[in-house]
């Protein structure tokens, strides 16, 4: 690579999508297309999605043919797949070629790319078997290919999930993996590398996207940009604000006659969040490391209730405890009633907490939306209204 491009691909590097694509559009398309190959091949068709059609196109230009041929079939599948990570199969030979012909043809190509395995295929394309360099090189060059090769051949398809394909390709250990269609074609190749890095990503923005900070903002991204990303978030976070505020003005008479409930609150409110943030954090891990199976969804919310009743218990008794003690110190006489109603509340809180989220996250993946997204924002919302209505009702009704 030349220096404008080494120095291109730096700042690149450090941008999400959209502002690799602004960056390259400025760039010539020589420049753009070294860059583009140096990306993991997901990150790079996120950047040509974002990029304008002339200057995709005058990038396109200076890329290898069948790479660029690659790069527009990945295209074809969802973008969290494995076919928007594949690289054109390199080394594909008929299984009636020599030994000694098919090493003749890697030295030639090796010139250009980078060869770990050989593959065999059919004249249709269908994956026969894999060539192992070792094994090629020790065996009888008169030999036919399909003597050498290995047949049993672990493949991905181009339309698995990158949770699924990870999970699948994590007790294997092979730097290269075929994607083969539905008829066992070899449509491309995908490097282990590769695919746990855009997995690594992607799980590097799930945090963000919780609290609704779009995927693609990085420390580089211009401060305008990160504006328009994360201001619409925190105005549907306002009007949710709103609303638990709303829940408390509709009791401002116990407020008024109980001043003391206004110290309990935010306890209240933070413990309860708190004991729905476990529960989402575990439900996002199960969905992301592919534990959460198809049918595993009641178990997961029945255990989070559970979990949710138990710690509410347990955590009410102190914080019952708290608050008698507090009342009995500024002389209130509903110093038991009081105790119990912060106790009832926790219990109910906990549990709807531990509820929400378990079902947020499964909500949204039922809807087809990404599970993460702000689904943070959702548990507040209905932590607080939840929390603060329990407690401002169970005390009108329960304290004198």
């Amino acid at each position: 690579m030349n220096s404008s491009a080494d120095t291109l691909l730096a700042a690149v590097s450090k941008s999400g999508a959209h502002d690799a694509a602004d960056l390259l559009e400025k760039a010539s398309g020589e420049d753009a297309a070294e860059v583009l190959q140096q990306l993991n091949p997901m990150v790079a068709q996120q950047v040509m999605e974002e990029m304008g059609e002339e200057i995709r196109t005058a990038a396109l230009h200076f890329v290898p043919l069948e790479k660029a041929r690659q790069w527009r079939a990945n295209r074809e599948y969802p973008e969290d797949s494995v076919g928007w990570l594949m690289e054109p199969p390199v080394a594909v030979f008929r299984p009636t070629l020599t030994v000694g012909a098919a090493i003749e043809e890697i030295r030639k190509l090796s010139r250009t790319a980078f060869i770990t395995y050989g593959y065999v295929t059919e004249e249709a394309g269908k994956l026969l078997g894999v060539l192992v360099m070792r094994d090629l090189m020790l065996a009888e060059p008169r030999r036919t290919l399909k003597e050498v090769m290995y047949t049993s051949v672990f493949t991905l398809r181009p339309d698995m999930p990158l949770p699924d394909a990870m999970k699948a390709a994590v007790g294997q250990h092979y730097p290269v993996y075929p994607v083969c269609d539905a008829e066992g074609r070899l449509l491309g190749l995908v490097r282990g590398q590769t695919l746990f890095e855009a997995r690594a990503i992607e799980i590097s923005a799930q945090v963000g996207s919780m609290v609704g900070v779009e995927k693609e903002e990085r420390l580089s991204t211009p401060l305008m940009r990160s504006l328009r990303f994360r201001h619409p978030w925190l105005q549907i976070n306002l009007a949710t604000c709103f609303l638990a505020a709303a829940v408390v003005g509709t009791f401002q008479g116990t407020l008024d006659r109980l001043v003391i409930l206004t110290i309990f609150l935010p306890v209240l409110a933070g413990q309860s969040g708190n004991t729905g943030c476990q529960a989402l954090a575990v439900a996002l891990r199960g969905m992301t490391l592919g534990d959460l199976k198809s049918g595993d969804e009641r178990r997961l919310v029945i255990k989070e209730g559970l979990l949710g009743l138990l710690n509410g218990m347990f955590v009410g008794l102190s914080a019952g405890l708290g608050m008698y003690l507090y009342a009995r110190m500024t002389d209130n006489p509903g110093a038991v009633a009081l105790a119990c109603v912060v106790w009832l509340s926790m219990v109910f809180s906990c549990v709807v907490s531990g509820l929400c989220g378990a079902l947020i996250p499964l909500t949204l993946r039922k809807f087809g939306a990404d599970p993460a997204t702000a689904s943070s924002i959702l548990l507040t919302t209905a932590t607080d209204v939840i929390s603060m209505g329990t407690f401002l009702g169970l005390a009108t009704l329960l304290v004198p």
